[in-house]
């Protein structure tokens, strides 16, 4: 049977967690292949990302260069409660080799409020379980207007309550991403990306802060990975509705602009070159067993991991804040 390693997306509600799920698979199917790797999502998985691909790909389509962005992926809903919500199921290897399975979880965004109680124990639960943290950061809010719209649109209070809970015992290594989405005006030149980083820090100071406590400093990575996940799309205006709330809009950066992600795989890098680093260091978590099983004694595919996970960027707003001791392979 096919050993299983949980990812875990978090965010609110309109940060962008199903359209980075689904600019990273997107791209996953592009990139993979170079390092002679296999990734292959179940039946379900497929259907569904790729039904959202098509409403991804849709945008390019919908508006013109001074129109407004209509549309979107809808979030996930839970029709059922939280059990109901499906895995993004990907089996990662070599073709007719054994396999590591990863199961990407994604959720409502309104789980993460406090009024949200049963979701909020589901989102804590899967903290706890899951290797990795991808953060789903909506970056105009956090860089336009000194941040006006940060607390608002991303709740990193919330999020940091989050994980004090499911944190407060650590006893095994952990990935934590912050991912902004929608980040195409700010990384479009080095100093606008390094401007982006410094906003992350500042905003999310607290967190980090926690995060960096002597009982967790070892055992969490902590890397910024901006994605963008349309690619010709750039933040145009917020405009104040009723009740005080924003909208944002965003328009193509060229009449004819097409469609075209960048670096959404460079979330798959990170997370192998975090496998991979705490399979070498060889330590006895628990969880490292189903690792330590998908790469030995495949001395093939540990080299393939290794090539793929050694395209990391570093530079663009790509980088490590915390535990490069889990990363440096």
């Amino acid at each position: 049977m096919n050993k299983e390693l949980k990812i875990t997306m978090l965010g609110a509600s309109g940060v962008g967690k199903t359209t980075l799920l689904t600019s990273m698979y997107e791209q996953f199917r592009t990139t993979i292949e170079q390092a002679n790797l296999y990734l292959q999502p179940d039946i379900e998985t497929e259907a569904i990302l790729n039904k959202y691909l098509g409403q991804l790909k849709s945008l390019t389509q919908e508006f013109r260069a001074d129109e407004r962005n209509k549309g979107g992926i809808r979030g996930t809903a839970a029709t059922a409660g939280p059990e109901s919500l499906p895995s993004y199921t990907f089996d990662l290897g070599r073709k007719e080799k054994t396999s590591l399975r990863l199961l990407f979880r994604d959720y409502p965004g309104g789980y993460i409020s406090e009024r949200e109680i049963a979701g909020r124990r589901f989102v804590q639960k899967l903290l706890r379980e899951c290797a990795a943290v991808i953060i789903a950061i909506d970056t105009p809010a956090i860089m336009e207007l000194n941040g006006r719209w940060h607390l608002f649109r991303n709740r990193p209070d919330e999020i940091l309550s989050l994980f004090k809970t499911a944190y407060q015992n650590l006893n095994e290594p952990r990935l934590v991403i912050f991912a902004p989405v929608k980040c195409e005006t700010y990384v479009k030149d080095e100093a606008s990306a390094d401007h982006l980083v410094w906003r992350i820090k500042n905003e999310y100071a607290s967190l980090l802060e926690f995060l960096q406590e002597p009982s967790r400093a070892d055992k969490v990575a902590v890397v910024t990975t901006p994605v963008q996940t349309v690619g010709c799309v750039v933040f145009w205006k917020i405009v104040v509705e009723n009740f005080n709330i924003p909208r944002f809009y965003f328009r193509k950066t060229s009449f004819d602009a097409e469609y075209s992600p960048q670096d959404g795989e460079q979330l798959l890098r990170y997370l192998l070159r975090f496998l991979l680093k705490v399979y070498l260091q060889d330590r006895r978590w628990p969880w490292l067993d189903m690792v330590r099983q998908f790469l030995n004694p495949d001395a093939e595919l540990k080299q393939a991991v290794e090539l793929f996970a050694k395209g990391c960027k570093h530079t663009g707003g790509f980088s490590i804040l915390q535990g490069h001791h889990l990363l440096n392979i």
